[in-house]
């Protein structure tokens, strides 16, 4: 199931709705350093990888503004030793 992803770059967070759930990931970003701290996604609507396509739209746009990432978020951070096609933007 594909989800539209917006990315805000002015509250630094990337955000969804399925459902009705508000969903998000946001992040700090320093320089050309994304630092993703958080990853939520309500039990309600838990389970359809949605936290999944939040991280990839993430990693996406960092790759795309020539960005390295530092997977803070704890699921941000099992997301990335799944997906070796991104370890080459992790600080």
């Amino acid at each position: 199931m594909p989800f539209a992803i917006k990315h805000d770059r002015a509250a630094h967070r990337f955000e969804t709705e399925v459902d009705g759930a508000e969903c998000e990931l946001d992040y700090t970003l320093t320089g050309a350093v994304m630092t993703i701290t958080h990853t939520g996604v309500p039990p309600e609507v838990g389970g359809r990888g949605i936290a999944s396509a939040l991280v990839q739209a993430a990693f996406e746009a960092a790759r795309n503004e020539g960005w390295k990432v530092v997977p803070a978020c704890s699921y941000a951070a099992v997301w990335i030793g799944r997906h070796p096609e991104y370890h080459d933007l992790r600080v």
